[in-house]
């Protein structure tokens, strides 16, 4: 079965060549490396994966996300993050998809992340349909539902992925954040990501406190728009379940047919990222 990790963040062990922000949000134990990534992702039967840009270590420098997607083109897919705030960035994302090929941007609200409704977004999501890249859309309360909407109304044709699925888990939110997750579904380009498990879970392994909102997005949505992410760095982002606990769970845990096993694992992102994969 082919697997494919949509969402995993990478950290560069060289700081004087790519500095962190001041107060960086650091990987315990320092192993976050694109070099570390391989080692685990093969380990567990990965062929290839999408690294995030880790807006929490190096703000929107994105020069070792860079540099990591253009060295490893046969397993590496780049999802960069830029400043809508910041005119520059189109141009940015424009010489990231050609100088490095770079595939994606997570694109975050605008206005100091207050809205999706904002001049600087959509030059960003226009600048991805103009040089064929995607969105992944880093909308992860409910509140910011409505403005994102008016982006997936304008660009009905761009492939949108959704960031752990606006990081559903237990507690206050839980029912309406999954309740509109799943009416977000109508919109034909949006692609959920179901790595919000290992990400909310209360419990730990195998998180069963998610596995009925999962298995109702991946319902909704079906699997061809569903796809997998591990949350690497796993001490850091996970830290009640491991890489490969969080791959058990959809390798073997939840009650999914084969057909939409291989979707969610690999298939769906293959067609979407990684067409040239053998």
């Amino acid at each position: 079965m082919r697997i494919i990790d949509c969402h995993a963040h990478i950290y560069s062990p060289d700081e004087k060549k790519y500095p962190p922000v001041a107060k960086p949000l650091r990987v315990p134990g320092g192993k976050g490396s694109i070099k570390d990534l391989r080692q685990i992702s093969r380990a567990k039967g990965v062929s290839a994966v999408r690294a995030v840009q880790t807006v929490s270590f190096y703000g929107y420098d994105n020069r070792y996300l860079c540099d990591a997607t253009k060295a490893n083109p046969d397993w590496v897919s780049g999802v960069c993050t830029l400043e809508p705030d910041d005119p520059h960035s189109p141009g940015l994302m424009r010489q990231f998809v050609k100088d490095f090929g770079v595939r994606t941007l997570r694109s975050t609200a605008g206005n100091k992340r207050r809205t999706f409704d904002h001049d600087g977004v959509r030059e960003l999501w226009k600048t991805c349909a103009e040089t064929g890249a995607t969105v992944d859309i880093f909308l992860m309360h409910p509140d910011l539902v409505p403005t994102a909407e008016k982006l997936l109304r304008e660009f009905p044709k761009l492939t949108v992925a959704f960031c752990h699925c606006m990081d559903i888990k237990p507690g206050p939110l839980y029912e309406r954040s999954l309740a509109e997750v799943l009416r977000l579904s109508k919109y034909k380009n949006l692609y959920a990501k179901v790595d919000f498990i290992s990400t909310g879970t209360k419990i730990g392994f195998p998180g069963a406190d998610l596995h009925d909102a999962a298995m109702k997005i991946i319902n909704t949505y079906g699997s061809e728009r569903c796809v997998w992410g591990s949350n690497f760095p796993n001490v850091l982002w996970t830290p009640k379940m491991t890489y490969g606990q969080h791959l058990k769970i959809f390798t073997e845990v939840l009650p999914l047919a084969e057909k939409d096993r291989r979707n969610v694992l690999g298939e769906t992102a293959r067609r979407l990222w990684f067409s040239k994969l053998k």
